[in-house]
Parts: C-alpha cells; structure tokens; sequence
C-alpha cells in the first residue's frame, strides 16, 4: 500500500443514501489513483468514524494522510470538532504526518461548479 491517503471526513446522517455521494467521491479517487489509498470517515450518527478510518490506513501501511472536510463551508464542525480530532490522531499515530485541507465548498473550482449547475435549465 502506497504510505500517503486520503481521508474524505463528512457530518455523518443515519440514512444510508445520505452517504452514497461521499462513496462515490471515494470510488472515482478510487479508480482515478489506483495509488491512493482513500477512506470515508463520519463525525457521527455512522461508521466509520474518523479515528477508526485512519486507524485502518495506518495499519494498512499509511504513513502520511490527508484530510478533506467534505462541507460547504467552515462551520463549527470543521473550525471546532476537526482540530481536537486531528490533535487526537497526531496524539496517536505520532509517526504519521497529518495534513487538512480547506473545506471544500471553499474551494474556487467547487464554487464555480456549483454556480454552473445552479444556472442549468431543467431538462424538459
């Protein structure tokens, strides 16, 4: 196993089909980069848990990982409850190095594509 992977980190909702764009996030990585491990992870209210997905990584042989918060914006979740995860996890795995990134709906590329499908005519 490749020693750096992506950890794609959501709210979390009990509804299984709340879950299926973030796999499919998951799935094209997946299939995109061979190469790169990736995993989903939830604050809660469903499995796996973001300390249980990188404790999996880890042990497959991850040695560098990547966290993308997977909302809109930065909110407490990811300004508050993130962090103290994240501090846990250095805490844990200390020879593991731990990189976030930006919330995505932060992202310019993301607030482009979300203006583009706005504007979109339904279809007749």
């Amino acid at each position: 196993m490749p020693d750096h992977a992506i950890v794609l980190f959501a709210h979390g909702s009990r509804d299984p089909l709340w879950r299926a764009p973030m796999e499919a996030v998951a799935a094209r990585i997946a299939q995109q980069h061979p190469d790169r491990p990736v995993a989903c992870a939830y604050l809660e209210l469903c499995p796996p848990t973001l300390p249980d997905a990188v404790a999996q990584l880890v042990d497959q042989g991850a040695r560098e990982v990547t966290v993308v918060p997977m909302f809109l914006g930065t909110g407490k979740h990811a300004r508050e409850d993130l962090p103290v995860l994240v501090q846990q996890l250095r805490a844990r795995h200390p020879s593991v190095r731990f990189t976030v990134q930006a919330a995505v709906g932060e992202d310019p590329r993301m607030t482009a594509l979300m203006a583009e499908i706005a504007c979109e005519r339904p279809a007749a």
